[in-house]
């Protein structure tokens, strides 16, 4: 098996639109029929495509995983260099090929980037099921960020 981690383009908005899909339908227990995500998942790209960095995995040339950065670029102050910061969101691996590197290689992906690329921080909102798996990645819990939810909001996930 041939496995290729590569920072994606426009040009791959079809295959990652594909996995967000699955992993929606995946995380819904079954299909969910909606003819216009495509084109809905087509104009968010267009907009944020020059603020998001979206990784692939791809298996014998066959996109199985993604996950992207949204890179935040602090207001410049007097005196201080402008910084940036990323926010990893969206990590989806197949279920077929989980468990043997893969996640992992991609985190180390975008942390090297991270890193080559000097940014401040990189946050992220872990499920339950993934906090180890970042943990091991040197991620730690933290308190100095805080959080409000909409009133219209309570009770409900933050990973909606």
């Amino acid at each position: 098996m041939a496995e290729v981690i590569r920072l994606a383009t426009y040009d791959d908005r079809a295959p990652v639109a594909a996995l967000r899909r699955a992993w929606t339908e995946e995380n819904a227990g079954g299909p969910i029929a909606d003819d216009d995500f495509e084109g809905r998942f087509d104009e968010w790209l267009q907009r944020e495509q020059h603020q998001r960095l979206t990784w692939l995995g791809l298996v014998d040339d066959e996109p199985v995983a993604m996950v992207n950065m949204l890179v935040f670029t602090r207001m410049p102050r007097p005196g201080i260099e402008v910084s940036q910061w990323g926010y990893f969101a969206n990590f989806y691996v197949r279920p077929e090929h989980r468990d043997a590197g893969l996640g992992s290689r991609m985190l180390a992906a975008l942390t090297s980037y991270s890193d080559d690329h000097g940014l401040v921080r990189v946050i992220l909102s872990p499920s339950e099921r993934s906090v180890p798996f970042y943990e091991r990645a040197g991620f730690s819990a933290s308190n100095a960020l805080m959080l409000r939810m909409p009133r219209s909001a309570a009770g409900t996930s933050p990973h909606r």
